[in-house]
């Protein structure tokens, strides 16, 4: 039995890592490999990385990929934070409402939502501007924010606000001295998935950015696969650096996805 789990195992992270690991090596070989099905390369170049890296604006869409995915990231928290404090900690009337109406904005299809987005970004000339995916990447990962926020704080005991209350703590210092060092793996868990889903967002970034100098990677890596030809080489190692400040960024924040912080907090 156990060697059937292993097998099992072997077998999943196999299926999950192959494709990563075939991008991989595809960006490193040579143009007339590529499409060979060799597990190693047979010379190792950097000739597509070079390329992409000169011969296309991939610098340029990296640089507003950034901008766009920190400044989802940056605004998520500061709006879902209040938001998840409130509605999850505060007792006042319609709250039930709120916390429904958030999950009620998923029902309908993104696609749905793609001319009236569009003739809003255009009456407040947002059309071609990092700022219309920001406000629209916003729009669509804070309200799933603010639900996830809902185990995290209610993994902290009311007595800790009470307890603060009484020694004279106001809402906001409560907020920001008590709950905020206690929910750290909560909000590492909103910025990775802001930043996430900011970063791969394709709809909405092709719709709303017109100009090659505003356009971000997910549109930029899809315009490298012309209508005729593909640079398999250029496409796998765009896939490849855009997958590195990702990665990163994990490594960074993924220490804080720390379970307990609040154990023993209240006496």
């Amino acid at each position: 039995m156990k060697v059937l789990k292993w097998i099992y195992a072997i077998f999943l992270t196999l299926l999950i890592v192959f494709p990563f690991y075939w991008v991989a090596i595809s960006s490193f070989k040579l143009p007339n490999e590529i499409l060979q099905p060799d597990l190693f390369p047979n010379a190792w170049t950097l000739q597509h990385y070079k390329e992409l890296l000169v011969d296309t604006p991939y610098l340029i869409n990296l640089k507003n990929s950034f901008i766009v995915s920190l400044g989802t990231m940056l605004i998520t928290v500061l709006i879902v934070v209040p938001a998840s404090y409130a509605i999850y900690r505060m007792d006042f009337k319609g709250r039930d409402f709120f916390y429904k109406l958030i999950l009620a904005t998923y029902i309908f299809p993104a696609m749905l939502l793609l001319v009236p987005v569009y003739q809003l970004m255009s009456t407040f000339n947002l059309v071609d501007s990092l700022w219309g995916l920001i406000i629209i990447n916003v729009t669509f990962a804070a309200p799933f924010a603010t639900w996830l926020m809902s185990g995290f704080f209610k993994a902290i005991p009311t007595a800790l606000d009470e307890s603060a209350a009484i020694d004279g703590a106001g809402t906001m210092r409560i907020l920001f001295s008590i709950i905020l060092p206690l929910i750290a793996p909560g909000l590492a868990t909103i910025a990775i998935y802001a930043f996430v889903v900011s970063w791969t967002e394709f709809t909405f970034a092709s719709i709303l950015i017109a100009s090659e100098e505003s356009q971000v990677l997910s549109v930029g890596l899809s315009q490298i696969m012309g209508q005729y030809t593909v640079k398999w080489g250029w496409t796998t190692a765009g896939a490849m650096l855009t997958l590195l400040p990702v990665l990163v960024f994990f490594a960074f924040a993924g220490k804080y996805f720390v379970k307990g912080l609040t154990e023993g907090s209240v006496k």
